[in-house]
C-alpha cells in the first residue's frame, strides 16, 4: 500500500534528462544551452561535440541521457528527435572570502547550475496521394 505513481508531466512524444549541481554560473550554462535549443539531436550532439566551452561536455552527456530515455523508456524514434527545451536553473552559490588590503575581505562567488534538456519526436508530415 504505497503511494500511487505520479503521473507523468511530458506528452507522449516527449522524454526529459535534469543534470543538477554543475559548477558554472547559470549564465553561461544558458549560452551553451542556447546553441542546441530547437536543432535536431546529431546536430545539436555535434554542436557540442566541437564547442570549446569546457560545460558543453556535460551539456553532452545530459542530451545523451534524454536521447537514452526517449528510446528505451518511451519507444521514441531517435533519428525524428528534436531538442524541443533546454532550460537553465539556479542552483547554490557557495562563498569564499579572499584577504584583501586594509584588513578588509573580498567575497568570491562560486555558484552552480542545473539544466533540464526535454526532447521531442517530430513525425515527418506525410503527403496523402
Amino acid at each position: 500500500m504505497g503511494k500511487s505513481a505520479r503521473e507523468r508531466d511530458l506528452k507522449d512524444n516527449e522524454a526529459k534528462a535534469v543534470s543538477r549541481m554543475l559548477r558554472i554560473s547559470p549564465q553561461k550554462l544558458n549560452l551553451v544551452a542556447q546553441m542546441i535549443r530547437g536543432k535536431k539531436v546529431a546536430s545539436a550532439l555535434a554542436d557540442l561535440e566541437f564547442s570549446r566551452k569546457r560545460i558543453a561536455r556535460d551539456v553532452r552527456k545530459c542530451l545523451q541521457s534524454a536521447i537514452a530515455n526517449a528510446e528505451n523508456n518511451h519507444d521514441l524514434d531517435v533519428d525524428e528527435l528534436v531538442v524541443a527545451e533546454a532550460s537553465v536553473g539556479k542552483g547554490l552559490v557557495i562563498t569564499r572570502h579572499h584577504a584583501r588590503g586594509r584588513g578588509r575581505v573580498g567575497r568570491i562567488m562560486k555558484p552552480f547550475a542545473h539544466i533540464t534538456i526535454v526532447v521531442r519526436e517530430k513525425a515527418e508530415a506525410k503527403a496523402s496521394a
